[in-house]
């Protein structure tokens, strides 16, 4: 009867350690779930570049790790955007509608902007001059008049790829709603 009563114990306590190992794996593991999720889609996002408009130093299919909660936005700072860009859309189609976009912040809040095909890009009255930047910035015709002053949270923001690039020149100027995020690094295609 001892060792009958012996195995019963023996056996329930083996039991007892496999139900406190199995609620602490779930316990770990629902918490590693909950942190990144907050981590993923609060604190920092990914995406893949889906085409050109920045190259050549982002090139299509890279991917792109932004951190979201940035709010000290500067000029050179590349951005991932969400904006509607059909003008003809209801409000209830544009919500819907939103495309994403990479670009790099040209100019700030309060900045005036102005482009022409003679001066090229000029930031309260100042020319710029952009390092691997290998196309002249010149604006795209009929979309955007210019010199455009910035307002409060906007940001007038370019294309590297300034021969097509969809940009301000296109959409106008990006507030910081549209924003999702700063772009900390990014991982090339080929080397995946």
């Amino acid at each position: 009867m001892d060792t009958e009563n012996t195995q019963a114990t023996i056996k329930q306590k083996q039991r007892q350690r496999k139900a406190k190992a199995l609620r602490s794996l779930l316990i770990r593991t629902t918490l590693l779930v909950v942190i990144l999720y907050v981590l993923l889609f609060h604190i920092v996002g990914l995406t893949a570049m889906k085409n050109g408009d920045m190259s050549p130093k982002i090139e299509t299919g890279d991917l792109l790790l932004y951190y979201r909660l940035e709010s000290r936005i500067k000029s050179q700072d590349v951005v991932i955007l969400e904006k509607a860009v059909n003008k003809d859309m209801t409000a209830a189609q544009t919500e819907t509608s939103k495309q994403q976009y990479v670009c790099r912040v040209v100019a700030c809040p309060g900045d005036v902007v102005d482009l022409t095909n003679e001066t090229g890009l000029t930031i309260n009255g100042n020319a710029v001059v952009e390092t691997g930047i290998y196309f002249q910035t010149k604006p795209y015709e009929g979309y955007v008049e210019y010199p455009v002053t910035l307002g409060e949270n906007e940001y007038f923001v370019l294309a590297d790829y300034r021969n097509g690039g969809v940009d301000s020149r296109f959409f106008g100027p990006v507030t910081s709603n549209e924003i999702k995020g700063v772009l900390i690094t990014l991982m090339r295609r080929n080397s995946l």
